[in-house]
């Protein structure tokens, strides 16, 4: 990985930003920016100055795009940039500059760069960090961090504890070797088990005073260049095979074209490999000498990440979600992002708790994964917005299984989701009657679709003639279903396996200690059974049906 190189916004085009520059004065974007630019200097350091890795990669990727977004949009409002080496002891300057590398977003940024270049060579891009070695005479006698590109931290001692680092190369003479430590992990998919935190682990242990030989055991080193041997790639990966540099000539093969590439990218991606990996690296084989290397990403050489793991989002709105039992759910509305092909504009919070111990307001930067390669969830908080709007939740002691059974003020969202309920599968199994449908219908009463028929519904849910007649014939077929399911559709608590025989007049009898004497009742279940049949709105509900001849709510008066 390559921090504080700058990152052109060609390679990370914000799906957040993708709609246009926010609406926001210049204030607003001044401090937006500047707590933007303030958070990747912390990060920085943390890398930088302290060995590890406070955030991931692709979120510190992400980051870093959207603030060179923002100072496009917002260049009269652009902050100070500050060097996280400031006051570092990153002061020994490289033999030969680290390079960093530009990242394709996309196959299509792939071919573009390809052009009519030639000699062509793809490699795993190991997600470990970065090293430069120096050998005099064969032997080694300095190893040295990336630090900033041009200069770096002294990790000779560490280096000398690192098993896979050879302390002699008599083949290599007075030479530079750059590449990458890597925490060993055998057998890794990346698709299956992301970075694990190998990187961070390394970046770890290289900033404690004294590595432990058992420790250094665990660190592998993958030579990704050597910047002062042969002119041709071929030729330099002997060379590095013949000082015992197996993985460079075993992972750097000669690709002929995008095709080619895609397909070694999809491979690594899904394949084991000894360590974990980001991406893949596109190189020509022959590049300038090094003498003309510079701290900046160079022109031959270019990286191509793999989907993100966790996508960096923006918090439109915040959502309370009321269920049909009264169980309050966060919902965050997000600007779409991409996440393994997917577009993922909401994400859940579980539980109302969980919203208030992160306190998520719009505007917030959030991190979302994709739990099981599937469901998306938040994974983090990772940036505040500068203005914190004010945000009020349900109050959670209004709500429960018998409160909104009518829209009123405040009842609008839990009596939605009645109507889903006893719509869906579990309940009377009404087809073509989805959330978005119910909604249309604006009811004043959970059993007032019954009075609907073809034309009536095509009126107020403004669907067509055909389906509006299907519904009808729907609606009037559910008056036949037997009691027990209409009983679920009205939201009776489940009994699990327990029996319950009888019709509504003899269930509504029911006290609580009667429910305890049907096998399989405990005590809490059988008072909610009791509290349900005696409220005054399931009683309503039990008389409508009864006079709509629905069998075992009694005959109509």
């Amino acid at each position: 990985m390559n921090r504080w190189i700058a990152l052109p916004a060609l390679c990370f085009a914000l799906p957040a930003l993708a709609d246009g520059c926010p609406d926001w004065a210049v204030d607003r974007a001044s401090a937006e920016m500047n707590m933007l630019a303030t958070q990747l200097l912390e990060w920085d350091r943390a890398y930088h100055v302290q060995g590890r890795s406070a955030v991931d990669d692709e979120l510190y990727d992400q980051t870093r795009a959207r603030l060179d977004v923002l100072r496009g949009c917002f260049p009269q409002a652009t902050p100070e940039e500050r060097s996280p080496l400031a006051g570092s002891d990153g002061k020994y300057e490289h033999p030969v500059p680290q390079t960093g590398l530009d990242k394709l977003r996309d196959i299509d940024d792939l071919r573009r760069w390809l052009g009519q270049r030639r000699d062509l060579w793809v490699q795993p891009k190991v997600d470990g960090v970065a090293v430069t070695l120096v050998y005099r005479k064969g032997w080694l006698v300095q190893a040295i961090s990336r630090g900033n590109g041009s200069r770096g931290q002294d990790w000779t001692s560490r280096a000398r504890r690192i098993a896979a680092i050879p302390q002699e190369l008599p083949g290599i003479g007075d030479g530079v070797l750059q590449g990458e430590l890597y925490w060993r992990l055998d057998d890794h998919v990346q698709a299956r088990q992301g970075g694990q935190g190998a990187r961070g682990k390394v970046a770890g242990l290289l900033n404690r005073r004294e590595l432990k030989e058992r420790d250094g055991a665990g660190i592998g080193l993958f030579v990704w260049d050597w910047p002062d041997g042969p002119t041709e790639m071929e030729h330099r990966l002997r060379g590095l095979q013949a000082m015992g540099f197996t993985d460079a000539q075993a992972l750097t093969l000669p690709v002929t074209g995008t095709d080619e590439i895609a397909a070694w990218r999809e491979h690594w991606y899904r394949s084991p490999l000894p360590f974990a990996s980001d991406g893949i690296v596109i190189r020509q084989g022959t590049r300038p000498a090094a003498r003309q290397w510079k701290p900046e990403p160079p022109k031959w050489a270019i990286a191509w990440k793999y989907p993100f793991a966790k996508a960096l989002a923006e918090v439109r709105a915040v959502d309370f979600r009321i269920g049909r039992t009264g169980r309050i759910t966060p919902l965050l509305q997000l600007k779409p992002v991409e996440l393994d092909g997917r577009r993922i504009r909401r994400v859940g919070l579980g539980s109302l708790n969980r919203w208030r111990d992160l306190d998520i307001r719009p505007g917030d930067q959030v991190a979302i994964a994709l739990a099981g390669l599937t469901i998306p969830q938040l994974d983090s908080v990772v940036l505040r917005a500068a203005e914190r709007q004010p945000l009020e939740a349900p109050d959670p002691a209004r709500y429960n299984a018998l409160s909104c059974f009518r829209p009123s003020a405040g009842c609008e969202e839990q009596f939605l989701a009645r109507l889903e309920w006893l719509g869906g599968r579990k309940g009377l199994a009404l087809r073509g009657m989805g959330r978005s449908t119910w909604a249309s219908l604006k009811l004043d009463g959970l059993l007032d679709w019954l009075d609907l028929d073809a034309t009536g519904l095509a009126e107020k849910a403004g669907v067509a003639e055909a389906r509006a007649t299907r519904l009808a014939r729907s609606f009037r077929d559910a008056r036949g279903q037997p009691l027990a399911l209409w009983l679920t559709a009205l939201g009776m608590p489940s009994t699990g396996a327990a029996r319950l025989d009888g019709d509504w007049a003899s269930l509504s009898s029911r006290a609580a200690q009667e429910w305890r004497k049907v096998p399989g009742l405990g005590p809490v279940r059988a008072a909610q059974l009791e509290a349900f049949f005696q409220h005054p709105e399931v009683r309503a509900l039990a008389n409508r049906l009864q006079a709509e001849g629905v069998a075992g709510f009694g005959a109509p008066q």
